[in-house]
């Protein structure tokens, strides 16, 4: 982190001494056209991220908790996607989005809707992302919600239901209340992770189509690596970083509030 911070200020190679150069690298970053695009998708990631990734698995591990068998083995498939190499896992989806023998359009022509461009149209880039974000990550905060919805005291769930309480009347009085510092930890690290997406741009779009999924993470890299700015990078990454620590900071103050009480 000292070091991106001291890059933030320096023309640097890597080669030649680093020359201080002051809030250039700052100045150019917010120059570039691809700037406001990179926050943009990368707020719009998080929050469909967050409607969809961050949600789903904990429905699912509802869903798990309540089922009288077959749980082991459903926690394996749940968790199965987390175990493949985020590249694999990514590049399968590649080819379940391909506009022509992709597994996805295959399926839309079974129930004749036409087929989507998902990968190369403004409209379904960034969505199709999120898709392949929660699901190669949906096993692990299944997972967790799990562990937190088995260390509820059963006594709750039996009084809820002698008093005629169905699954969604549970949930919110029981699960949701006895879950909210688990929900909150897992919302801070829902947040840290989307905004800082990289590889998902990276191998299915390169950014496009027509910077339509350009991330601050996948710009950084651009600078650094394809421009040899390093600089540049840098002060792209300690803005990602500011950004981060104040959202990291509300937690720390909501659950210390909520440990107070």
């Amino acid at each position: 982190m000292v070091r991106e911070i001291v890059l933030s200020f320096q023309q640097n190679n890597f080669v030649d001494p680093g020359k201080w150069v002051g809030f250039d690298n700052f100045t150019t970053v917010f120059a570039d056209p691809a700037f406001g695009a990179a926050w943009l998708n990368t707020a719009a990631f998080s929050g469909l991220a967050l409607v969809i990734g961050y949600a789903v698995p904990f429905v699912l591990a509802v869903v798990l908790n309540e089922l009288r068998h077959a749980k082991a083995y459903l926690r394996f498939v749940v968790y199965l996607p987390v175990m493949l190499p985020p590249a694999v896992a990514v590049l399968l989806f590649k080819w379940f989005y391909d506009p022509g023998s992709g597994l996805f359009n295959q399926a839309l022509g079974v129930v004749h809707v036409p087929a989507l461009s998902w990968l190369d149209s403004r409209s379904t880039a960034l969505v199709s992302l999120v898709i392949v974000s929660t699901w190669m990550n949906l096993g692990t905060g299944t997972l967790i919600y799990l562990a937190a919805l088995q260390s509820i005291p059963g006594e709750l769930y039996e009084s809820a239901e002698l008093d005629g309480a169905g699954l969604l009347k549970r949930v919110r009085h029981v699960t949701v209340p006895q879950t909210k510092l688990i929900l909150l930890v897992m919302l801070l690290l829902q947040i840290v992770a989307t905004m800082q997406v990289f590889i998902e741009p990276y191998l299915l779009t390169g950014g496009g189509p027509e910077n339509a999924t350009v991330t601050v993470a996948y710009l950084m890299y651009q600078y650094a690596f394809n421009f040899g700015d390093f600089g540049g990078g840098s002060a792209l990454g300690l803005m990602l970083m500011v950004v981060l620590l104040v959202f990291s900071t509300i937690y720390l103050r909501v659950s210390r509030e909520e440990a107070e009480r």
